[in-house]
């Protein structure tokens, strides 16, 4: 009776222990994958930055079309096109409200294996300019830059203004490729009228598109890759530019208030003069 007893135990032991085994092997089967074992496009995610929004219509004041409104329009087309194309999507914002750059780089950064494209649209005072640029700032982001720009500037029939190096916050401050996309001026009749039309917005969504999917095609300086067949951009840095402007504001800011204060003191010394002659008629 105790023997088998003991050996109806150790049955129940042994059937617990391959339930275990079963049960654990089922839950690794089921558990998601991690977004680092991914192969192919879904290996990447896309943080896509709809510039602007909320109370920042973006552009100049007094434009008339808000751009923060195209941005989010052309954000959306895009979202779509990758996400049918099997990439990981993830939208800084996905209406119409205000996300400080802070946040907007943030989340870019909180992927791995991320790029980050910003979407914007240029402006200018003067009605004639036009033309489609991209940016970068960090080395890594310009084969990206390469490409995005390659295919948008090329589709469009827009003037190409090249590519361009700049500190702009959220590219500075971003730790993964990153560029910002301005897809033409919205205070050029011309383009401001493509712009607006839907078909347009499309268009320049599927060009992103494709910048961002051929981007392990930009041929290198190096490279003698048959396969590498966009070319690296040449592109002008206004990191430095836009220092010395930022130096020489400062400096005609100073001049300036020094000026003032001079006026400040002739004008009271002229006023204290002339306080004193009118009393000196007055006493007279």
């Amino acid at each position: 009776m105790s023997g088998n007893f003991c050996q109806f135990c150790l049955l129940v032991a042994v059937l617990s222990i391959a339930d275990l085994v079963c049960a654990t092997s089922a839950s690794a089967v089921s558990r998601p994958r991690d977004d680092n074992q991914d192969i192919g496009s879904s290996s990447t995610t896309v943080v896509i930055d709809a510039g602007h929004g909320g109370f920042d219509r973006g552009g100049i004041p007094g434009q008339r079309i808000p751009e923060k409104e195209m941005t989010l329009e052309v954000a959306r087309r895009l979202e779509n096109v990758l996400a049918a194309d099997g990439y990981r999507v993830v939208m800084t914002r996905d209406s119409d409200v205000f996300v400080p750059l802070g946040t907007r780089v943030a989340i870019a950064n909180s992927y791995r294996k991320a790029i980050f494209v910003c979407i914007h649209f240029n402006s200018a005072g003067r009605v004639g300019a036009d033309g489609i640029e991209t940016y970068f700032y960090g080395r890594d982001s310009l084969p990206l830059a390469s490409a995005v720009h390659h295919f948008v500037a090329g589709g469009a029939p827009s003037p190409n203004r090249g590519v361009r190096r700049r500190g702009y916050y959220v590219l500075r401050k971003a730790r993964v490729p990153a560029v910002l996309v301005e897809c033409g001026f919205l205070t050029n009749p011309t383009e401001a009228a493509s712009i607006q039309n839907s078909s347009y917005r499309q268009k320049l969504a599927e060009e992103i598109a494709a910048g961002i999917r051929e981007r392990s095609n930009v041929r290198s300086s190096t490279s003698s890759t048959a396969v590498a067949t966009i070319p690296l951009q040449p592109y002008i840095d206004q990191t430095k530019v836009s220092s010395s402007k930022r130096s020489r504001s400062k400096h005609s800011r100073k001049r300036s208030s020094k000026s003032s204060k001079k006026k400040k003191k002739k004008s009271t010394k002229s006023a204290g003069a002339e306080a004193n002659a009118t009393s000196a008629k007055q006493e007279g």
